[in-house]
């Protein structure tokens, strides 16, 4: 960990921490109302901040070998998971055939392309003036939502509903993440969280499909005009609370610190857990108020254990197309059994 920001380990880890609780309660939604409502409040910044984060770190467009970087830790992932998702889910429905569609991104993997295309998309808008490339990728994350054939397409809605998102992490320093790393900031977020909660509980007919960023305005039961006014305000309310989020991120070592390293890990390998607890018995007995603290402990648990050294290795040949971890981690294994 020598050398890393811990602030910025810690503050991915609780993202994918939500990330995974969020699929988690999903499963709830319907039939809590406190539940329903903390759902819309997470997913009006998880993803945001995640995607902030990403775009901050997206510093390296002049390396030599950009684009091809991003197609091997991007898309080469992303087309080994679509063609296991499918099996995954051949078996898990019980599908009569085995559907590939490359073009048509399975449940999360949406991120990994999305995220191919804004590293893209900055090889040209690093070249305008921030407040220019800003304005353009808003002007563009409205007007898709008048196109419904771009929901599911390459995820190429939530690309460029969220790509605005994406331009102002990396157009943003450390300096900006400093100034909401105080006391009052963190006072002032809580409130601003417990504010967002009660208003999310008191309007529970705000349709939480806007916060996915996914669909077209006309999916979502609304004209061009006020699709967009409706976009704006969650615009605003997404970057509202991603700088209350991090406001609330530590900025020591901690326990949890090491696991924010991979979180890339636990977002492309929970998926398959997280459909298969729908598909069970399980969600019945977790239905009790008494037993929601226990989604809070699995979450955590399975975060780290996603992002545990033993998964990591295993996995790494799959996801990072490399076994240096694997080799590692075998090497110390059999020198335990020697010993």
């Amino acid at each position: 960990m020598k050398g890393r920001d811990y602030y910025f380990d810690n503050a991915k880890f609780f993202l994918i921490f939500f990330v995974v609780f969020g699929h988690f309660i999903q499963s709830f939604i319907n039939d809590n109302e406190n539940i329903y409502t903390l759902y819309k409040v997470i997913y009006t910044f998880h993803m945001p901040a995640f995607i902030l984060v990403s775009g901050f770190f997206a510093k390296g467009i002049a390396e030599k070998g950009y684009v091809r970087k991003y197609v091997k830790r991007l898309i080469v992932p992303y087309l080994i998971f679509q063609l296991v998702y499918s099996v995954f889910y051949y078996y898990l429905y019980g599908k009569s055939t085995i559907k590939i569609e490359p073009l048509s991104p399975h449940w999360s993997l949406w991120f990994l392309v999305s995220l191919f295309f804004w590293n893209i998309f900055l090889l040209y808008f690093a070249k305008l003036k921030p407040i220019l490339g800003i304005m353009i990728a808003l002007v563009l994350g409205l007007l898709i939502g008048c196109f419904e054939w771009t929901s599911s397409y390459l995820s190429l809605t939530r690309t460029f509903v969220f790509f605005p998102i994406f331009l102002i992490g990396f157009y943003m320093k450390k300096e900006h993440f400093q100034l909401v790393q105080s006391k009052f900031a963190r006072v002032c977020s809580i409130i601003i969280f417990l504010s967002v909660f009660i208003g999310f509980h008191l309007y529970p007919f705000i349709n939480y499909q806007w916060l996915f960023g996914s669909k077209s305005y006309e999916a979502l039961g609304e004209g061009i005009i006020v699709g967009m006014g409706i976009r704006i305000c969650f615009y605003l309310l997404s970057f509202i609370m991603i700088f209350c989020f991090f406001a609330c991120v530590p900025k020591k070592e901690y326990f949890f610190t090491k696991f924010g390293k991979y979180t890339l890990y636990v977002y492309l390998l929970h998926g398959f857990i997280i459909r298969i607890f729908r598909e069970s018995h399980l969600p019945e007995i977790f239905e009790s108020p008494n037993y929601y603290i226990m989604i809070v402990i699995v979450s955590l648990l399975l975060t780290m254990f996603l992002s545990s050294n033993m998964i990591i290795s295993l996995t790494q040949p799959i996801i990072e197309l490399k076994g240096s971890k694997l080799k590692k981690w075998l090497d110390i294994s059999q020198n335990k059994i020697k010993l």
